[in-house]
């Protein structure tokens, strides 16, 4: 086998930064587009939900509280 060969062989196997951006990718669009569901809805509100009834001691405003709904955790 020539070093060529070794080379190649090696690479082929060897994930790169560029299918690592596009697994990512696709990844966040289908949260995206998960999220846009009435399921997602729910599961987005029912989040909202559990972070105003904590309510320990900190206060959540408006804004964290929209923060909080739109993001899925």
């Amino acid at each position: 086998m020539s070093t060529k060969n070794k080379t190649a062989v090696s690479t082929e196997n060897k994930p790169s930064r560029r299918n690592f951006f596009i697994g990512a990718s696709a990844a966040v669009g289908a949260v995206a587009v998960a999220s846009q569901t009435p399921i997602g809805k729910a599961v987005i509100q029912e989040i909202g939900s559990k972070v105003k009834d904590k309510g320990e001691g900190s206060t959540i405003t408006a804004h964290m509280r929209k923060y909080y709904e739109s993001t899925m955790l």
